[in-house]
């Protein structure tokens, strides 16, 4: 007997025990990532590229290549593959009262798609080891079908809570019991226990937790802090109660939002069976407005408990929803990849285009497939997939082999169709994690043991980037164009220095442009603020070494000062002082940037930076952080403030004696913090505005203060003069000697002294304990010496 014939004769079989008639309409489900309303009834035909049928390819072994016309009932189509195996590695008739598997095993091989099996034959089937086809590629876009294997990647996640909220009386509990049991129970208590469903209940083999929900007022609390840990929230309406559908717009969801659950949404239409047949309506006309006003809503779908229709969907699309997310990657109204699901795969893109040459060729294409697929493409599957693309983008296949925007289109193409899962197994095996940011694996950040210590780049890392530099300046003007910036991050989620405090924090040259100096400090200054985000932002770019080694942790600054020097690059400079009394200025400076006499109130931390030579050889740099007077209280109160602090500025306005005794003030403030919390650091005074004419009073009090102080007299400056290099080697000097410059009050010289009588008090004693029992020692043996004499 033929294969063909076969099947024809046990299909109506089949359809018998599972109790589904061949002409049953089938129930819509509606899903943002594949809004196409599944087409009703199966058979079999030729492929036809008019026909409103959706089609995939199937190739078994060696045989000819065979055509299944997808139906949405995944059990049907499991079985009906079920015997294609049989039949064709057994040859074994199968018996007119083959039972069904149970619904989950069924639904555990087959969600309304085709499956591949390997040529390994049953041993792969009873393994489950699938891959899934495309259910929703109409006939003229039908891809080979290694293109859509995958494997079951779901990051880093373990499990998944799926809360179920809803009206009383929607069949909350009974949907959930019939998912545990496939079947359904005569008697469900009101509320149930929480409900696991084990890891191999769906393909993905990431287990559930369904948590039941009472919509009793007296419940309203504990619903609250489940919905907040859920992972995914499922509201459900009777579809035989028109107002339980209305209360999900007028309240559940809006109560959703209310509470800032960031959850994807299901919708779910309990008691199918109850709907009365005399009164048809649209789900479509239903639910599409309601999902344009609800954009959480991922998924709406029908489902009765009492005759089982649909009810391991349900869980299956709540589940979807958070392994396989479509809010990350696609933008639903646009119809287009998001901006950093784009970057995303345009560094998967980068770094697959080995001879960088703008496009993968065959050999890249299948070295590609084989690293995120473990499966290798035949020539003719490559001819089909660069056949499809260039029918529909002509720009996205050259005579290299498949572009950027080839690659980016069938992407888009996967996920328009509902086959997600490609897309994020592809990003999966690159490092990224649900937000499109790489994940802590692929970011060995070293830690650091005392909080004095901090990160700078290793020399490999500054290597890359002063060779990333030169290839990006191809006008070899010695700075980049915003556009070159733009170039740059173009593989990284989003350009960091777009927002504060990197934004206009470096040198830049009178056109905007960014100089070698302000790429390096700005890269300096994001490695000691944020050191996972600097490294990821290196892999981002096509850093190739070693992510461990990229950065590096410096000796504790306590160290340093025991012994009177630093070997860190990198100096970090706190400055402090009342308003107007020329900090910003001073700031400004130091990247040559133009005075201005427009003044503005500074309320956040500033930063800027830039690259000094200094004196002992080699080029540093210097970081100067703004800290607002309105902020100075805020900062000491943290024990730790002063740890990341190389250096200790003090601005004040020579010609205003007021500003002179605030900064004295704050001098005095910082000193004590640093004697209390043994973080004491060299601290330098400038004297500001020093074109204006300054206040006697202010000039031999600040002398007076230095002295006693320990620390050196103020260093008159004025930025209007555009040059202040001298005082920036001062305080890169101060830096690379830690052991100077440190201020002593009088309460800290006291603590000092107190601790020095302490320490001789406790040698004394020590020596005095010493003698006492030496001597008692000796006693003790001249005594026994004599009493052995007698």
């Amino acid at each position: 007997m033929e294969l063909d014939d076969y099947l024809q004769r046990y299909t109506v079989d089949l359809c018998k025990t599972l109790r589904l008639d061949r002409e049953q309409p089938v129930q819509p489900v509606f899903s943002r990532s594949n809004p196409v309303q599944p087409q009703s009834g199966f058979g079999w035909s030729d492929l036809d590229s008019s026909s409103p049928v959706q089609s995939a390819w199937v190739r078994f072994g060696g045989s000819s290549k065979m055509v299944l016309k997808l139906i949405n009932n995944a059990t049907i189509l499991h079985h009906i593959v079920t015997i294609i195996i049989k039949w064709k590695y057994t040859k074994r008739p199968i018996a007119k009262n083959f039972k069904p598997r149970t619904t989950h095993q069924a639904y555990l091989h087959s969600t309304t798609s085709v499956h591949y099996f390997p040529r390994r034959g049953l041993q792969s089937y009873a393994s489950n080891e699938l891959i899934p086809l495309s259910p929703s590629l109409p006939p003229s876009l039908s891809l080979p079908v290694s293109l859509f294997q995958w494997q079951l990647r779901t990051g880093a996640r373990t499990s998944v809570r799926i809360v179920v909220a809803g009206d009383r009386g929607t069949g909350k509990s009974s949907l959930i019991a019939a998912a545990a049991t496939e079947s359904f129970p005569d008697n469900v208590p009101s509320v149930l226990p929480p409900t696991h469903l084990p890891a191999d209940f769906y393909a993905d083999g990431v287990p559930l937790t369904i948590i039941d929900s009472s919509s009793s007022t007296d419940n309203k609390f504990k619903l609250y802090e489940e919905l907040k840990r859920a992972d995914a929230v499922l509201l459900t309406y009777a579809c035989d109660q028109p107002m339980t559908l209305n209360r999900l717009t007028s309240y559940w969801l809006n109560e959703l939002r209310q509470l800032e659950v960031k959850a994807p949404v299901i919708l779910v239409g309990c008691k199918l069976d109850l709907r009365d047949e005399h009164h048809p309506i649209s789900m479509e006309d239903i639910v599409a407005p309601i999902m344009k006003q609800f954009r959480e809503i991922e998924t709406c779908i029908e489902c009765s408990a009492a005759t089982l229709l649909q009810v391991p969907e349900v869980f299956y699309y709540a589940q979807r929803a958070v392994l396989h997310p479509t809010a990350p990657l696609f933008d639903l109204e646009g119809q287009s990849l998001k901006p950093r699901c784009k970057n995303a795969l345009r560094r998967v893109f980068t770094l697959c285009d080995r001879d960088m040459d703008g496009a993968l060729s065959d050999e890249e294409l299948n070295e590609f497939q084989v690293k995120c697929f473990n499966a290798s493409l035949q020539p003719a599957e490559i001819v089909g997939v660069k056949r499809i693309v260039q029918e529909n983008l002509p720009n996205g296949v050259n005579d290299r082999g498949l572009t950027l925007p080839g690659f980016l289109f069938l992407h888009a193409l996967f996920i328009e169709k509902g086959r997600l899962e490609t897309t994020w197994a592809v990003l999966r095996k690159f490092g990224y994690d649900d937000d499109l940011n790489l994940s802590g694996d692929y970011l060995p950040v070293p830690s650091k043991q005392a909080p004095d210590q901090s990160m700078e780049l290793s020399n490999e890392a500054l290597d890359f980037l002063r060779g990333v530099f030169k290839l990006l300046d191809k006008d070899n003007d010695g700075a980049l164009r915003p556009i070159e910036l733009e170039e740059l991050f173009s593989t990284a989620p989003e350009s960091p220095w777009d927002e504060p405090p990197y934004k206009d924090s470096a040198e830049r040259t009178s056109l905007g442009n960014l100089t070698l100096n302000g790429f390096l400090s700005q890269w300096a200054l994001m490695t000691i603020l944020d050191p996972p985000r600097s490294l990821a932002n290196l892999i981002y770019i096509g850093y190739g070494g070693d992510p461990a080694k990229a950065l590096c942790v410096t000796r504790r600054r306590l160290t340093d000062r025991k012994k009177q020097k630093t070997e860190r690059n990198v100096f970090q400079c706190f400055v402090f002082g009342p308003k107007k009394a020329g900090k910003s200025a001073l700031l400004n400076t130091l990247i040559r940037r133009p005075y201005s006499k427009n003044y503005s109130s500074t309320t956040e931390d500033g930063y800027v930076m830039n690259m000094l030579e200094s004196v002992q050889g080699g080029q540093k740099t210097l970081i100067l952080r703004e800290i607002p007077e309105d902020g100075v209280h805020k900062f000491l109160s943290n024990e730790e403030c002063l740890a990341g602090c190389d250096v200790a500025v003090f601005v004040y306005d020579s010609s205003d004696e007021d500003s002179w005794n605030r900064s004295r003030e704050l001098l005095v403030e910082v000193a004590r913090k640093g004697e209390v919390s043994g973080f004491g650091v060299p601290c330098i005074v400038i004297a500001a505005k020093d074109d204006l004419d300054p206040s006697p009073l202010a000039v031999q009090d600040s002398v007076r203060v230095c002295q006693g102080l320990g620390i050196e007299a103020p260093i008159p400056v004025s930025s209007k003069s555009g040059d202040l290099s001298s005082v920036f080697n001062k305080i890169l000097s101060a830096a690379e000697h830690p052991h100077t410059n440190i201020p002593e009050t009088e309460r800290g010289r006291n603590r000092k002294r107190y601790h020095k009588l302490f320490s001789r008090s406790l040698i004394f004693v020590s020596v005095g304990a010493a003698v006492g029992v030496i001597g008692l020692a000796a006693c003790r043996a001249y005594a026994a010496r004599k009493n052995t004499s007698n």
